[in-house]
């Protein structure tokens, strides 16, 4: 098993709602690639802040769909839409 977490912690408040849809455009994306378990778009409702996360089979699962993710979302000026740079941690079993 392989978990990508994405961490958007300070997203601006006008252009949350873009990047929720951004968020939700990447996991549909990540539906068509082979190894996907699941994937989720949750919010932290004491931060705020958004939260994207995929469990797959392996990690070559997830590098092997990484081109058709970043497809999905490349017109996306997600720099934009935060106040910081978003968080990403690609976890394993221990």
């Amino acid at each position: 098993m392989f978990v990508s977490i994405g961490i958007h912690r300070h997203p601006k408040p006008e252009k949350r709602d873009l990047l929720i849809d951004s968020m939700r455009r990447f996991g549909a994306a990540m539906k068509t690639c082979k190894g996907l378990r699941d994937v989720y778009q949750l919010e932290d409702k004491d931060t705020g802040a958004l939260i994207g996360l995929a469990i797959w089979e392996t990690k070559e699962d997830w590098l092997a769909a990484r081109p058709v993710m970043l497809e999905a979302i490349k017109d996306d000026p997600i720099e934009e839409w935060e106040e910081s740079e978003p968080e990403g941690f690609r976890c394993t079993p221990v």
